[in-house]
């Protein structure tokens, strides 16, 4: 991984990797989206319009949001794995990247559905009625309800990586939570128990994501 996303190799060259690992990552979900929604599929087949504003969606609001997230954890996994650089304490990436994968999820979600009330008329071409879907949408998000959870999961990509080189980090020092860490890790040693505790930090923020959209409804509610 580190071979495709370094300090070191030109913007271009990291852009376009970002690019197409936010592709890998958002294409096998969206045929899964597709085909766990009963008569989606077919829709999109017989209804051209359909599969049109379909593909829209996807480019407008999903990649966008897809790959901004992706990029910032991937040149969080740079840094932390550039062996000129020592990132102390190295946990302190996972608690930037958490915050930042909340913030940018909503903030796109809320820029971009604004945008498209404006450009094709969605939402009734209502900015206000725009910015009061994105709290419910994000709520359903993190149990694959709506599309959006093919947005949150797609960013498992840079996620994993760059949470199993912090863990990494994390264990090469003697004091603070890497003795917590070694603990968790001999129940499940090597790669296998790094894995699992990224994806538990990964549902950590979906768990928070859910958690805020929960409260932005409760408050649109009150």
């Amino acid at each position: 991984m580190s071979r495709y996303f370094a300090l070191d190799i030109p913007f271009h060259r990291f852009v376009a990797n970002t690019l197409i690992a936010s592709c890998l990552g958002l294409v096998p979900l969206l045929f899964l989206y597709v085909q766990l929604t009963p008569g989606f599929a077919t829709m999109l087949l017989d209804n051209r319009l359909a599969l049109g504003r379909f593909l829209r969606q996807v480019v407008t609001n999903g990649l966008p949001v897809v790959f901004v997230i992706n990029y910032i954890s991937f040149f969080l996994f740079a840094l932390i794995t550039d062996h000129t650089r020592n990132i102390t304490p190295p946990a302190l990436v996972i608690l930037i990247d958490v915050p930042v994968r909340i913030a940018v999820f909503f903030g796109l979600h809320a820029l971009i559905y604004v945008f498209s009330a404006d450009w094709y008329g969605s939402f009734g071409g209502d900015r206000m009625q725009a910015l009061l879907v994105v709290g419910p949408t994000i709520l359903n998000s993190a149990f694959f309800g709506n599309i959006s959870g093919v947005y949150l999961y797609a960013t498992l990509v840079s996620a994993v990586p760059l949470y199993t080189a912090a863990i990494e980090k994390i264990l090469m020092e003697r004091e603070g939570g890497a003795e917590m860490v070694r603990r968790w890790l001999s129940i499940l040693p090597g790669t296998t128990g790094r894995v699992l505790i990224a994806l538990l930090i990964f549902a950590i923020f979906a768990g928070l994501l859910t958690a805020l959209a929960a409260l932005i409804v409760w408050a649109q509610g009150a």
